[in-house]
């Protein structure tokens, strides 16, 4: 039998500072309570398709007592990395609640992610409050404006939060954002610096472990099954049409599998879990030349990084530590034009990549509710001194996760499971898209 295992969350000390919030501590009584540090959940969870240990999960909320007072608190906020849906959102929940809940009035705004932080860059603080921050949930992008990399010059960065004299610093962004987190964690502790580090971890793609599911997700599906309905219509409008639709997905497949779901216009599915081969029997091209036999025309929904073992790599990362990835949509668009142009076929094929329309579109109303809560909770973990930390959201309960486990991998579609079995069925294509020597093999 498994062992339960702790996520214990590091606290900065202990806290005697009353809340200037006022709930109650008695269950039943028709009011708003408090949570404690002894309030949990608890949990099963898998890693790369194997069992783990059942999971305790401190719950997330306002305590009724504080680390830091109110009065003394200099907040940040920084946005890092690409765009998604619903950092405005985010940013207008942490100002709002900071200032009206807790009374905080100096709440800093750093521009353009970490490298805000960085001298050479020479960027303003922006100064926020709730009038500056009051309607921007209603458009896209990040009022603080982002950036990818930076989170590397660490010892700048916490020099900069010195000079800024902050005690807390929010950090929105993935994966690469929150490990530039803990190591400017790390640095503080070294320097005995009493700062809060507390995460509002963004992933469009919905790879973040434990949780079930990261903001903008939501949105992105709502989007990009636009653009997959746009595709439908052409290629069924056409002679032999085919729609190609490259939606985000680096490492996983969340949102091409879900958009195929939510459509029933996809007839094939391609996502970086599920490896494929082009040519062969049972490769994708023979299988999209026997669906336009039968129908006349095609959907395929691919994630941006499947297919990737059948490109030629490329060399180095982006700012963010990400390896590059080949277009396999391009790739796909060229070779499935090649195939049938060499067997005299005429077919009509409209390519669409809406990717940077989904990455800037506002929060749809669902991610919009997601991303008050997770800033609100991350404001009450702050204030009580919590560190190192990331709010989410599991079992339908915000709680705690410490950021060092919560980024150590990332999650992935099981290509075992019911999620890709469902959108199998709800594409019709078959199990496997791999000649059967290499499925064997």
């Amino acid at each position: 039998m498994l062992e339960s295992t702790s996520f214990a969350i590091p606290v900065l000390g202990p806290c005697s500072i009353p809340s200037p919030l006022i709930f109650s501590r008695t269950i039943g009584d028709a009011m708003a309570n408090y949570v404690a540090d002894e309030d949990t959940i608890q949990t099963g969870s898998s890693l790369g398709g194997k069992a783990c240990a059942p999971l305790s999960l401190e719950k997330a909320g306002p305590r009724e007592k504080l680390y830091f007072n109110p009065a003394h608190v200099r907040a940040g906020i920084v946005t890092c990395g690409g765009l998604c849906p619903g950092l405005n959102d985010v940013i207008r929940a942490l100002v709002r609640c900071l200032w009206n809940r807790y009374g905080v009035r100096r709440i800093a705004g750093i521009r353009y992610g970490y490298k805000g932080l960085i001298p050479e860059y020479a960027l303003p603080i922006k100064e926020l409050d709730p009038d500056i921050v009051d309607d921007i949930h209603k458009i896209g992008g990040s009022i603080l404006g982002t950036s990818r990399g930076g989170g590397e010059r660490t010892v700048e960065i916490v020099d900069a939060i010195e000079r800024l004299n902050l005690t807390v610093l929010f950090t929105i962004g993935g994966d690469g954002t929150q490990k530039g987190a803990l190591a400017i964690a790390d640095e503080l502790e070294k320097r005995k610096l009493k700062v809060a580090i507390v995460g509002i971890p963004k992933t469009i793609d919905n790879d973040l472990l434990y949780v079930d599911r990261s903001f903008g997700f939501e949105t992105a599906v709502d989007k990009a099954t636009e653009a997959v309905t746009a595709a439908h219509a052409e290629a069924h409008s056409s002679i032999n049409g085919i729609g190609l639709v490259k939606l985000m997905g680096r490492d996983s497949g969340f949102i091409a599998v879900h958009t195929a779901l939510a459509t029933h216009e996809a007839n094939f599915v391609l996502i970086p879990e599920a490896p494929f081969h082009l040519e062969g029997a049972n490769g994708l091209l023979a299988h999209l030349e026997r669906r336009l036999e039968r129908r006349n025309h095609a959907v395929i929904v691919v994630a941006e990084g499947a297919g990737q073992e059948l490109l030629e790599a490329k060399a180095g990362a982006d700012d963010s530590g990400n390896k590059k990835l080949a277009d396999i949509g391009a790739f796909l668009r060229d070779e499935i034009k090649d195939h049938f142009a060499r067997r005299g076929r005429e077919i009509n094929l409209k390519y669409i990549d809406p990717s940077y329309i989904v990455r800037s579109s506002p929060a749809c109303p669902t991610d919009s509710v997601y991303c008050e809560r997770l800033g609100t909770n991350a404001v009450h973990a702050a204030m009580a001194g919590k560190t190192r930390v990331l709010i989410g959201m599991v079992n339908n309960e915000f709680v705690h996760l410490p950021t060092a486990q919560a980024v150590a991998s990332r999650n992935k579609v099981d290509p075992e499971g019911s999620l890709y079995r469902d959108a199998l069925d709800a594409t019709g294509q078959p199990l496997s898209l791999l000649n059967a020597e290499a499925a064997h093999a």
